[in-house]
């Protein structure tokens, strides 16, 4: 069927939170089929007995969602309106009386799996809604057919679209020249976790890419608008903020301001306690050459995780030319270096596309260079892959052996860095936002967003506390609380003069959030700090803090550490595979290792008392 407009000539449809009157909603009544039975009667045969219809909002939502953050924040907004209007939303496809599946079209993965789960629903005969980008940017395919469809600027209908879904209708909300609003109904995958969308669409035209098909040019939101909804979510208790779009850096663009204007405005209001964080989401490197200094200023700010997404996709200028990403590597490199430079404990990620088309053994080398040479901590690694009605999807492949070889290639590399094995015996302030995937640790991020692994009550979710890092893995490190931090004061900077005993524990604006074991250089006078406000120092009074732990001087604790750091090998690498299940090792179980070293002392020990016990028999004897 054709695209269905909204029917409501200008107007931007209904307020937030509103359901419009049937009449304003296409719909599509499906096809009646013989040989299927129909559970409710579609006659018009007022004498015909009915099947009593479920009243609408009393059924349950199961909602699946592909994709990016962006994506992520659409479902919350989708499932907080249906949730307000009395429907229960689910993560179990079993319990869902009708689907909602939001898509991802950046990879031809993640659509075989939104393809995988079209047939499923079907084959199990529930209703269905799609939503996101892939119906967005490909209208026409042969699994959407008959499929009700949310587009992505429509996510403020959804429950019109459910409602008329449950009855048997198609329904098409795809075109629309306003955004949503951000003032809707929401719930959180994550309560402390607030995913604010700041724009959508961008201003490039990357060869390879099937988003902007569907998000479209950039739309960004007012100023005033994404301060309110800050102020909102902070009153929710929410601790962490993530700045989400296709694109952060163009920010503003379209209406006359940018994204350092956006920053400030955002950092202002964040609480003094220092308990709510910022992150920063993906930009590209174009829009914010001009601003490193400026962004470098917000990411110094301790309530500003100094983390930033900065994909590069190829190490070859040759290859970026062709993916029409424009910039250089060389720009790259500048905003790498800068930001490094400029913010102490800068933690910067990066995107790497291998086999993009032409890409000879020469620019696959750049890029692995470059890779080796900056040793990023995170780098996403995917494999090229055509998508329908892109430049590049016309191009000439690289043979898919070649791609899969040196995405295996780059991946080994990668894995083989440690980013942070000078972390290990640090303290560091953490925020702690959600349990692990093992269901045991709990997972807090450092100023620099290094993952940390702790154990301890889930009551410590939403807070924010004091760790010694005791291990590091490649993926995270594990730390020991050792104080939670319920709230932290702020003051303003200084005189110039400060007691340089207090200067070497305290977080500053320039710090990475950790207290410092050895005194340094005082720096905390108004022209270093720029009269911002600094955290209070730290109170780590704990003996456990910094005495040497006694158990190093013996053959046990060796043991003990050892087996200690053995325990936390084993949950990364469990955590990095995703793994769900809880793992009775690590509670201080018993492993392979751990057995046969048990065995070998038990062994040890009898032997021992065999001997003296003959030794005394042969003393006796010789008596």
């Amino acid at each position: 069927m054709e695209d269905i407009e909204d029917l409501l000539v200008g107007s931007g449809g209904a307020p937030p939170g509103f359901r419009l009157p049937l009449n304003a909603v296409g719909v599509n009544p499906r096809k009646k089929h013989r040989n299927k039975p129909n559970k409710i009667s579609q006659t018009n045969d007022p004498l015909t007995p009915l099947l009593p219809p479920k009243i609408p909002g009393t059924q349950t939502i199961y909602i699946k969602t592909f994709g990016c953050s962006h994506n992520q924040s659409d479902s919350e907004y989708m499932a907080g309106q249906l949730s307000a209007f009395g429907y229960a939303i689910s993560d179990n496809p079993e319990e869902g009386d009708l689907w909602l599946i939001n898509t991802c079209t950046v990879k031809s993965p993640s659509q075989s799996a939104m393809n995988t789960l079209i047939t499923k629903c079907k084959s199990a005969k529930k209703p269905l809604v799609v939503a996101g980008c892939v119906p967005q940017g490909s209208r026409d395919l042969k699994e959407l057919e008959g499929v009700s469809i949310v587009g992505v600027q429509q996510i403020d209908r959804v429950v019109e679209v459910v409602e008329e879904t449950l009855k048997g209708h198609e329904v098409r909300l795809m075109n629309r020249k306003t955004l949503p609003g951000l003032d809707l109904p929401k719930v959180r995958k994550n309560k402390f976790v607030e995913i604010l969308p700041i724009n959508v669409g961008c201003l490039g035209a990357c060869t390879y890419c099937k988003t902007k098909h569907a998000r479209g040019h950039l739309g960004s939101y007012t100023i005033d608008s994404l301060v309110e909804r800050v102020k909102t979510v902070i009153a929710d208790g929410v601790k962490e903020i993530w700045l989400s779009s296709e694109d952060t850096g163009a920010y503003g663009r379209d209406i006359g301001v940018n994204l350092p204007i956006l920053l400030n405005a955002l950092v202002a209001e964040l609480p003094p306690d220092g308990n709510t964080m910022l992150r920063i989401g993906m930009t590209n490197p174009p829009f914010i050459l001009e601003h490193l200094k400026e962004i470098a200023d917000v990411l110094r700010h301790p309530c500003v995780y100094s983390f930033l997404h900065v994909p590069v996709q190829s190490g070859s200028d040759a290859i970026l030319t062709a993916m029409n990403r424009e910039y250089t590597v060389s720009e790259f490199r500048t905003v790498v270096d800068t930001l490094t430079e400029l913010v102490p404990g800068m933690q910067i990620a990066t995107d790497i596309i291998c086999g993009f088309p032409g890409e000879t053994d020469e620019d696959f080398a750049q890029t692995v260079n470059l890779i080796k040479e900056y040793k990023f901590p995170q780098v996403h690694i995917s494999q090229f892959y055509p998508r329908p009605g892109t430049p590049a999807a016309r191009m000439k492949k690289v043979p898919s052996t070649i791609v899969k070889n040196r995405s295996r290639e780059l991946t080994s590399v990668f894995e083989a860095f440690t980013p942070y094995i000078g972390m290990e015996g640090r303290v560091e302030r953490i925020w702690i936002t959600e349990v692990a995937a093992d269901g045991i640790h709990l997972v807090g991020h450092t100023k620099g967003y290094v993952q940390v692994l702790v154990i301890g009550p889930e009551s410590m979710l939403g807070t924010s506390a004091i760790v010694k890092i005791t291990s590091v893995g490649r993926w995270s490190v594990f730390g020991e609380v050792i104080e939670t931090l319920t709230q932290v004061n702020l003051k303003m900077a200084p005189e110039k003069v400060c007691n340089q005993e207090k200067c070497s524990t305290r977080f500053n604006q320039f710090d990475s959030g950790a207290c410092s074991k050895e005194p340094e250089p005082c720096s905390c006078g108004p022209n270093s700090c720029g009269g911002q406000t600094i955290l209070e120092e730290c109170t780590v009074s704990s003996n456990d803090s910094w005495m040497e732990d006694r158990s190093s001087k013996n053959l046990i604790g060796w043991l003990l550490r050892k087996r200690r750091n053995h325990v936390h090998k084993k949950v990364e690498n469990g955590l990095a595979l995703g793994l769900r299940k809880k793992q009775d090792w690590a509670l201080g179980g018993w492993g392979i290792v751990d057995r046969a070293l048990l065995v070998g002392i038990l062994v040890s020990f009898f032997i021992i008392v065999a001997v003296i016990i003959h030794l005394e028999f042969r003393t006796m004897l010789s008596k």
